[in-house]
């Protein structure tokens, strides 16, 4: 990240979901491998395997 977090979420950088695409912001958990995040969801993730 880039950018220090100023309290909105528009200095947040996000990716769209490969499966639904929809939007997902930056998350702290999500900090170390923010590069291999491709789903927004556990849901997202099991239909993204099946295809």
């Amino acid at each position: 990240m880039q950018q220090s977090f100023k309290g909105n979420k528009s200095f947040l950088p996000s990716k769209i979901c490969v499966v639904c695409k929809r939007e997902m912001t930056w998350r702290k958990s999500w900090t170390k491998n923010w590069e291999a995040i491709k789903y927004c969801s556990d849901a997202c993730r099991k239909k993204g395997s099946k295809a």
